[in-house]
């Protein structure tokens, strides 16, 4: 559990042009994970103890802080993060805070998983940011309320200790404790802003609810899903592909850069564990003179299994969502796309249901990760 090192003292004060020139970030080696806390999988920042500057709720706000020099309110400089009033002590004979006092947060993960790296992003918060960050998780079944999960019976696992942070900056951090976890409880110590959280992860799907859904998406985020590898990642992150919804915007997809040779573009993921697939769904929604021209897919069972197609090359048309019933059902741990040639898609769905020996391997792992 270690900051990426440098990240910490004050940032120099605005001076006009680019707020990010100055900006301090670092290339983090768990950023291709999942974020957990994306609001598009039904993460939120469920309470928080003070918001009086900014809104707890921009801490996930999808794309990176904006910083508007001019922008102004009743209550003082308004800034795109959650931002704390100044603390004071508890008189003039000692009017600074104390040593443990802090600001906190309650974010409910958008799916439940393991957590590899966080990222607390103090961007354009130069001078008003906090001393120092901790971060705790806990796994609390059901939608508990802010008030349970502050109850003396949640346990709360340290993830990153206290620990200094810079301003400007993205304040990485790699975790590495083995559990799953629902909830995180962000404390800022003793107060001041950030601006954007990201928490990196796997999915831990709960095997009863996959199990009383039967058939569902196979590779989706949520269920567990996840993207090994792509062959071009140019415009867009190739996770978008298995993101919950329909894309509502073309950069809610994958595309790929032209390709200028005689080959092909491919994703390459991981199934929730193994599945028998019976209907595949491709989405090319907003994707209208990009998409791509034809479309494979084919699975493979285990990591040394061989690739069997079980969607032959299809053409496929711009911005609609096809739909395909498969012959006989297909058994696989992984699956690829190839698109031809070049373009984009914007969802692949996999429907079906795990195999017995896919839904023990998922229950041993939930509770081996204390779910």
């Amino acid at each position: 559990m270690t900051a990426t090192p440098g990240f910490t003292g004050d940032a120099n004060p605005y001076g006009g042009g680019d707020p990010y020139a100055d900006y301090r970030t670092a290339d983090f080696p768990f950023t291709h994970h999942v974020n957990l806390a994306d609001r598009r999988l039904g993460a939120g920042v469920i309470a928080a103890n003070d918001e009086f500057f900014a809104q707890r709720e921009n801490l996930l706000v999808p794309g990176r802080a904006e910083f508007d020099p001019e922008r102004f309110g009743h209550k003082g400089k308004i800034m795109d993060g959650w931002e704390t009033r100044r603390r004071r002590g508890v008189g003039a004979g000692h009017p600074w805070p104390a040593a443990d006092d802090h600001d906190w947060a309650l974010v409910r993960l958008g799916a439940p998983g393991v957590v590899r790296g966080i990222v607390v992003d103090t961007a354009h918060f130069r001078g008003n940011y906090p001393q120092a960050v901790s971060v705790e998780g806990a796994c609390v079944p059901g939608s508990p309320s802010p008030e349970e999960l502050l109850g003396d019976d949640v346990k709360w696992t340290p993830l990153v200790p206290r620990t200094p942070v810079g301003g400007h900056a993205a304040n990485g951090f790699a975790v590495s404790v083995e559990q799953r976890l629902t909830h995180l409880r962000v404390n800022q110590h003793p107060d001041g802003g950030i601006a954007r959280l990201r928490v990196y992860g796997e999915v831990v799907p709960d095997p009863a609810w996959l199990a009383a859904l039967g058939t569902f998406d196979v590779v989706a985020l949520e269920n567990g899903g996840g993207v090994e590898d792509a062959s071009d990642l140019f415009y867009s992150p190739a996770t978008n592909t298995i993101q919950p919804g329909r894309s509502r915007k073309m950069d809610d997809g994958w595309e790929t850069r032209r390709r200028r040779d005689r080959g092909n573009d491919w994703i390459r993921y991981r199934l929730a564990a193994q599945a028998e697939i019976r209907a595949i769904g491709i989405d090319t929604a907003y994707l209208k003179g990009n998409s791509a021209g034809w479309a494979s897919v084919s699975v493979r069972d285990g990591e040394g299994g061989e690739w069997r197609e079980i969607l032959p090359r299809t053409r496929l048309q711009p911005d609609t969502d096809h739909r395909f019933v498969l012959p006989e059902p297909a058994v696989g741990t992984h699956a690829r796309v190839d698109i031809f040639p070049d373009g984009g898609i914007s969802r692949l769905r996999l429907f079906g249901s795990l195999t017995r020996q896919g839904a023990s391997e998922l229950a041993g792992r939930h509770r081996e990760l204390g779910g």
